[in-house]
């Protein structure tokens, strides 16, 4: 299994913000101390180029925003807060995605797991939304499109609507979306109507679950869901966008799953993988906010992920 991980991710400050260094710390402590750095390949890559982040960004926001970093703005938007050092993490952390994807679709592994920061799936082709600046997963996706991949699948499990991500593929017709997502909640998007349109109409499929769901109704939604749509549109490469604050203890989130769960969701995607595309993922962590339970919540999902 490739793992990305990197302190300069702790570079994105944003003070007591729930989106903060300490998440990443955690993580990157667990990933020590369980042994992850050792027993997995972690390659060493670049930031990603104006060109890869304009796939799915518009010139002027990638301007703006790097304009936000170095004047250190502070909140750029209702819940999204920028310093000096966002970009080179924002950067980065879009280059893991893309680094990944291409060493994976090349064949030196099958598994990958980006530990970055800040998460994207929020992230509006023109503008900052819910934490994200780049669409870590958006670009990750165009990044297999450009190495000849002509099917992507992206799953959302995040307790919240990948709503950028949605947005991106809408029209496509070469990325599959799919999130379960816990509504009414924020966004406020990922109704069941919303299933794309011209090229992309069916290749876009939302499973909104209420807060009270159980965790057999939420693993069986997602395995219905998930297998459905790689059914139709054949995947030759999934992409998982992790967020971990469907945990029943985050302080953001919180749905009904607990740390060993997130270890039965990464089977269930890992089973679909080796159906489909010869068990080809890569994972991109996303939210969760319980600064106890995501690391644990991670090192369940590795478990399973590092499993070929």
């Amino acid at each position: 299994m490739l793992l990305y991980h990197h302190t300069v991710f702790a570079q994105h400050d944003t003070g007591s913000h729930p989106e903060c260094i300490a998440r990443i710390e955690r993580v990157n402590a667990m990933l020590d101390t369980s042994g992850w750095i050792t027993r997995a390949k972690c390659p060493t890559w670049q930031a990603a180029s104006r060109d890869s982040i304009a796939t799915v960004h518009k010139a002027a926001y990638y301007d703006q925003l790097k304009s936000w970093c170095e004047q250190a703005a502070g909140r750029i938007e209702t819940d999204t807060i920028v310093s000096r050092g966002s970009w080179d993490a924002a950067t980065h952390a879009a280059g893991a995605a893309i680094d990944a994807v291409e060493r994976v679709v090349n064949g030196e592994d099958r598994r990958a797991f980006c530990a970055i920061r800040p998460p994207g799936h929020h992230a509006l082709a023109g503008g900052p939304m819910g934490f994200c600046l780049f669409n870590n997963v958006a670009i990750a996706a165009h990044a297999a499109i450009a190495a000849g991949l002509h099917r992507v699948m992206i799953i959302d499990w995040d307790v919240h609507h990948g709503n950028g991500t949605q947005d991106v593929f809408y029209e496509d017709g070469r990325v599959a979306f799919f999130s379960i997502h816990r509504s009414p909640f924020y966004p406020g998007t990922g109704k069941v109507t919303e299933t794309g349109t011209r090229g992309g109409l069916g290749w876009i499929a939302n499973e909104p679950v209420s807060e009270d769901i159980t965790v057999k109704s939420f693993t069986e939604r997602l395995t219905r869901g998930i297998e459905a749509l790689a059914a139709k549109v054949c995947p030759e490469l999934i992409l998982l966008s992790a967020g971990f604050d469907a945990h029943r203890a985050d302080p953001v989130g919180s749905l009904c799953l607990a740390d060993r769960d997130f270890g039965d969701l990464t089977r269930i995607v890992s089973d679909l993988a080796a159906s489909h595309c010869a068990g080809k993922i890569v994972s991109l962590l996303e939210g969760g906010y319980h600064l106890e339970h995501l690391p644990m919540s991670v090192n369940a999902h590795l478990e399973e992920l590092a499993k070929s």
